[in-house]
């Protein structure tokens, strides 16, 4: 069985479309694209999604001027780039922080690598501050090229070279010319870690930096807060429904922090917030344990801990996701308690909260 999407879009001829031909009839196996649509369509079953969208772009592009396959390109495409793309490029506090922050650290005469580059930004905004190259990597191809051509249209092709490589694939001299002066990357979560942004960093300071290089953003601070809220712990809990027992459904539950939007429940704050982890971007990050003791102002029952970040990009300038002042584009991190816990105000207690580099855990002690 041929795999590769060259071996069978190559041997294709140029279909010219019947003129009226209805184009949602099921393809007939004599049509010169069926079999790029039944690999394409096995790949999206397989959720092979960037599969799929190359070889449905391979079928439209025999199929020329059809339109036939626009929708199962759509359909792959979404499953490969998340709307919130959009979203987050729509987030003006975040774009002028970084704006302002990479134009006190840029200049003439430097390199900068922009990691998880996305649609360009960063890598845009580095160039205008004056840097003479910029390598930016986008590990998700179908992105990596949409980046390309914004960075086309805003004239920049000539500084700014976009490598379709996770930032771990790259090589001095081959994709980087020689090690970079600067690195501005975005590739957080709500809880900092998910997106695996401290193994990219250690191994850009290891591999891919000169010795004094400017990392962006400096250091990040991960807070949490404790949450009495049961609408928050059914969305990882299942008990009875309709006289029927579900609670073994809840081994399906996740053990870790997922994305919302806090404001969205019902909740009652118990704590203040308290700092869990600071991380120096520009040091070497190893897994690690804290306890850290909270006094609870209001008595009441623990359901989840409700956790986000504080990034600070240069001195004086920050994000932070916190829910009770937040208007960026980023969530916030909630890890639900498997049984809940009583608290009463004023009573001390202890949190054990552990990273392993790439996500956070909080239990009680």
């Amino acid at each position: 069985m041929m795999t590769a999407v060259e071996d069978v879009a190559e041997s294709l001829p140029v279909h010219d479309p019947v003129a009226g031909a209805n184009h949602h009839d099921p393809l007939e196996p004599s049509h010169p694209c069926y079999k790029l649509v039944r690999l394409g369509e096995e790949a999206m079953g397989q959720r092979q999604y960037e599969r799929a969208y190359e070889l449905f772009s391979a079928a439209a592009r025999a199929d020329v001027g059809s339109g036939r396959f626009t929708r199962k390109i759509n359909r792959a495409m979404r499953a490969v780039v998340p709307r919130w793309h959009f979203k987050m490029m729509h987030d003006t506090e975040r774009s002028q922080a970084y704006a302002q922050a990479i134009g006190q650290v840029v200049g003439p005469g430097q390199l900068v690598l922009d990691i998880g580059s996305g649609a360009g930004l960063l890598s845009m905004l580095a160039a205008r501050a004056g840097a003479d190259q910029v390598v930016a990597c986008e590990a998700v191809g179908m992105v990596a090229s949409g980046a390309r051509e914004v960075v086309k249209a805003n004239g920049y092709s000539d500084r700014i070279t976009v490598v379709s490589s996770p930032s771990t694939g790259l090589r001095v001299g081959s994709e980087l010319p020689r090690k970079a002066d600067v690195l501005v990357t975005e590739i957080f979560d709500c809880a900092l870690l998910g997106e695996f942004a401290l193994p990219a960093l250690r191994h850009a300071r290891q591999e891919l930096l000169s010795q004094d290089a400017v990392v962006l953003p400096r250091s990040g601070r991960l807070f949490a807060q404790l949450v009495e809220s049961p609408e928050l712990r059914s969305m990882n809990h299942i008990g009875e429904i309709e006289g029927f027992d579900f609670s073994p459904f809840t081994s399906l539950a996740s053990l870790e922090y997922f994305s919302t939007n806090l404001g969205n429940y019902r909740h009652r704050v118990l704590t203040p917030p308290v700092e869990l982890f600071r991380f120096d971007f520009g040091a070497d990050i190893q897994p690690e344990q804290q306890i850290v003791e909270v006094v609870p102002q209001e008595s009441g029952k623990v359901h989840a801990v409700v956790m986000w970040f504080e990034l600070e990009l240069v001195p004086g300038i920050t994000l932070s996701n916190n829910p009770a002042t937040s208007g960026l584009h980023w969530k916030q991190a909630v890890q639900t308690f498997r049984e809940p816990w009583a608290c009463r105000s004023g009573e001390p207690l202890r949190l054990r909260a552990t990273h392993d580099m790439e996500s956070v855990l909080v239990d009680a002690c």
